[in-house]
């Protein structure tokens, strides 16, 4: 079955005029969180009449803005690696005020699932093997021949079936032209071909060993460079700038509206396997994803990228998933030459007609 099949299915599916407002939690790092706005298209094919509204953390809420189909945010920043009942009480109370008809609980977390049962939200999914009883009271089965996170994901958003699509609706976070323009325009990014650079990941194992000098070889060829992150990336952005010269800028930063928004205004995107890369992608930027320990075919985006860059021949140890190198070599990374990832990028810019404004 494909998922243009399954659609036509929903179209004459008894509940379509169904007008309750539906609670979706997705999973809170970047890039998945951007993946599943692909469950919000589900949603929206299935229930066209029903509001979506998202649960967010602040560092995911400007992602909502540009999300087709979603009526609000609601953020909330519970505390990371501990349940904090208080906290969970007061979100309830927020929830329970929105009159849900139905919670699409996705993290395979006890954690996540507390708020809207004590919100009573009547209709609470999630797979059986999660060891959530009494906290979820919609089961599904399955979830094991799911092996992608969106497979999982998008399937809750649909009534029980004996067979899903092999493929998903896409992403899409569309950032209005005007919006890109102002941001250019206040922080004087404008007249020259853009590649933004994207180093940061979760894990140094998914980070690229060579962005100084891919940097500066972009520079070198008459390219603006921008290098883009959170906070953590601030140290590496400053190698960048400090190697590649003034047409380098240092973009990272607390609000993750600025990267966005500096994505979606790039002419090219470099990024390792990260939420900025699923970030690019879902915007229609021209984007290159570098893995190393990681397998594109379960955590590449969605959307069709230009190019994945691995590191050539056999590695034994490749794909591990692990956020560190346990054999201490990182040979996933740092065998993967500057040259392969400047010689994409170029290929990439010259196929769209694209040279540097020197």
């Amino acid at each position: 079955m494909n998922y243009e099949s399954l659609k036509a299915s929903l179209a004459t599916a008894p509940d379509r005029n169904d007008t309750s407002p539906v609670l979706l939690v997705p999973y809170m790092w970047i890039g998945d969180f951007v993946r599943c706005h692909t469950v919000v298209r589900v949603l929206k094919d299935r229930w066209p009449n029903r509001p979506v509204d998202v649960l967010t953390t602040t560092l995911c809420a400007p992602l909502v803005d540009y999300m087709p189909g979603v009526r609000q945010g609601i953020v909330w920043d519970l505390p990371r690696s501990k349940i904090s009942l208080s906290q969970e009480r007061a979100l309830a109370a927020k929830l329970r005020q929105q009159g849900y008809g139905a919670s699409v609980v996705m993290p395979r977390t006890f954690k996540s699932t507390i708020a809207p049962w004590l919100a009573g939200i009547p209709k609470r999914t999630g797979f059986i093997g999660e060891v959530r009883f009494g906290l979820l009271n919609d089961w599904r089965r399955g979830e094991k021949a799911l092996p992608r996170m969106i497979d999982r994901c998008a399937a809750l958003a649909l009534p029980p079936l004996p067979e899903l699509p092999l493929d998903w609706p896409e992403p899409q976070l569309q950032v209005p032209e005007a919006e890109i323009a102002a941001w250019r325009q206040a922080n004087g990014l404008y007249g020259r071909t853009v590649v933004a650079l994207a180093p940061g990941a979760v894990g140094p194992a998914k980070r690229w060993s060579y962005y100084v000098e891919a940097g500066k070889a972009l520079a070198e060829r008459g390219f603006e460079v921008w290098v883009v992150g959170g906070p953590g990336e601030t140290a590496k952005a400053q190698e960048i700038v400090a190697a590649g010269g003034p047409h380098v800028r240092d973009l990272t930063g607390t609000d993750l509206r600025n990267g966005i928004l500096a994505l979606a205004a790039a002419d090219l995107v470099i990024s390792n396997d990260s939420g900025l890369l699923h970030v690019s992608a879902a915007i229609g930027s021209r984007t290159i994803g570098i893995f190393g320990p990681t397998s594109p075919w379960h955590y590449a985006p969605l959307n069709p990228i230009e190019t994945v860059i691995q590191a050539p021949g056999d590695i034994p140890c490749r794909p591990c998933h692990k956020p560190i190198c346990r054999m201490q070599h990182h040979r996933c990374m740092r065998d993967i030459a500057v040259e392969d990832v400047t010689t994409a990028a170029l290929r990439a810019l010259q196929a769209a007609g694209i040279t540097p404004a020197v």
